[in-house]
């Protein structure tokens, strides 16, 4: 639809059919003729349907004009009417400006646009069921949506590529006609965008428009540095080492060694320098030319062991015998 939105001083013109097929060929035909807008159709009931047209005077009368003939091929009884400068109060009241073209244009873009339109209108609604059933499988079709305008007449609407929708509407044709009764059928090759957005269109077709995420670089704010309060150490004097006390040994009583203490005489026995090979149970004792101490006149046992230990070598052994 053209990028008009107010219609006010512009000429209407209306062409009315008997068959919503036969009002969208019509339309498509004038929108083609001459530069007029589509604002929409108006179905009252009883299979009458109207198409409704804005423009300049002399545009919207050869529009009218090539709709009536078109109409006339197609076997159709119309009226048609052209009101050059219509009161602003039918802009208000009647659909045919502003309120009807924000009807047909407010549902948003379409998946199936800039593809061929087939509708095949049947009288019943198992006809048209059976009818759209046999061109979706027949060819690489889609059922766009469907239309009833009454007295029984319901349409079909399908898309695809031209070669599609011609041989999807030969096979309806034949289906519609062994259930029930076919009314009438039309072919629109390359749809106008008028033309495209006053059709009917199922909701599953419609693409909402999405909103553009960019991406938007946050710059971080800096965070303000709190100063802490400084910490004040106060000196603080040096204890005095602990005087060690010094431990005394603990005087215990000697015990008591029956050796020690009773007197015993030792006799030093001198033993002779035996051969290399000796009895391993004899005790051997070198001799050595150190003098001989007598002990045996020596009462205590402890100061003879250390006056014997004062005149013998570290390597002579000797052997005392107590009495």
């Amino acid at each position: 639809m053209s990028n008009r939105e107010d219609f006010t001083d512009t000429a209407l013109g209306l062409v009315s059919a008997q068959s919503f097929p036969a009002i969208v060929g019509i339309a498509d035909h004038m929108l083609k003729s001459s530069g007029v807008t589509l604002v929409g159709y108006e179905k009252i009931g009883s299979g009458h349907c109207t198409a409704i047209v804005r423009g300049s005077v002399a545009d919207v009368r050869l529009a009218v004009q090539e709709g009536a003939e078109r109409a006339q091929q197609f076997g159709q009884k119309l009226s048609t009417l052209v009101v050059p400068r219509p009161m602003p109060n039918l802009e208000v009241v009647l659909p045919i400006g502003n309120r009807l073209a924000q009807l047909a244009t407010g549902r948003g873009h379409s998946k199936l646009s800039n593809q061929a339109v087939g509708l095949l209108e049947t009288r019943g609604f198992p006809a048209m069921v059976g009818a759209a059933d046999a061109m979706m499988k027949s060819a690489d079709v889609v059922l766009a949506a469907y239309e009833t305008i009454g007295a029984g007449l319901c349409t079909a609407i399908i898309r695809g590529s031209v070669a599609n929708v011609a041989m999807a509407l030969d096979a309806g044709m034949i289906e519609a006609e062994r259930i029930g009764e076919l009314h009438a059928v039309m072919l629109v090759p390359r749809p106008l965008e008028d033309l495209d957005q006053t059709l009917p269109l199922a909701s599953c077709w419609i693409e909402k428009v999405q909103p553009l995420r960019i991406p938007l670089t946050v710059k971080e704010t800096e965070k303000e540095l709190v100063a802490l309060p400084e910490l004040v150490t106060e000196a603080q004097p040096l204890a005095a080492p602990l005087e060690q006390k010094r431990l005394e040994p603990i005087q215990t009583e000697p015990e008591f060694n029956p050796i020690a203490d009773e007197p015993r005489e030792v006799e030093l026995i001198n033993v002779e320098v035996l051969p290399d090979i000796v009895a391993p149970d004899t005790l051997l004792e070198l001799e050595t030319d150190a003098p001989t101490l007598d002990v045996s006149a020596t009462s205590d046992a402890d100061s003879a062991s250390s006056a014997i230990d004062k005149v013998r070598p570290k390597h002579l052994r000797h052997r005392f015998r107590h009495k």
